[in-house]
């Protein structure tokens, strides 16, 4: 499986990670005990089986709207099926231009079985994560609203990358010039 992401910028990306070794000091979900080199503060767009040559080709001209600003609006929770904690982002229409481009090059050139439905546009929901378990209702409670630092006002979402599921490599997609 291909994830399609977005990365942070330097600042936000060094809030998130305060954000996550705060929760991991507090013995909650971290994504800070995630060791992989690859871990880095993201936002998922979406999911597929290959990037093809198609897919590629789009996923290019996607990129040459990076970077882009972009707003944090608070903490968000989700049970699904796993339950995590993260910062969510408005969805604003250049943010969810770029999610449905995204959305619509991966639709294009696979198996609509196989994407996942919550990024599909209509259902997905911007946001970083910060913690994330199998434990239902792990995050529920006011402790872990004192823990956590404040999101920064704004970012900038600055590279496209994907993640191989089955290697553990990792591809910045590179704008088409």
């Amino acid at each position: 499986m291909r994830t399609v992401e977005l990365l942070l910028d330097e600042v936000a990306e060094l809030a998130v990670r305060r954000a996550w070794k705060r929760l991991a000091d507090a013995g909650l979900p971290s994504q800070a005990r995630h060791r992989s080199p690859t871990n880095s503060p993201h936002l998922t767009l979406a999911t597929c089986p290959e990037l093809t040559a198609p897919i590629r080709w789009e996923l290019a001209e996607v990129a040459t709207a990076l970077p882009l600003p972009v707003r944090f609006t608070g903490v968000v929770r989700f049970e699904r099926p796993t339950s995590v904690l993260a910062w969510a982002l408005d969805c604003d229409a250049a943010l969810a231009g770029l999610h449905r481009r995204v959305w619509e090059a991966v639709a294009s050139d696979v198996p609509p079985q196989t994407l996942n439905p919550l990024h599909s546009p209509g259902r997905w929901s911007p946001h970083i994560t910060l913690g994330r378990t199998r434990r239902p209702g792990a995050f529920a409670g006011g402790r872990v609203a004192e823990l956590l630092p404040a999101p920064p006002s704004s970012a900038g979402l600055t590279t496209l990358r994907s993640y191989d599921t089955t290697t553990g490599t990792l591809e910045v997609l590179e704008p088409r010039l």
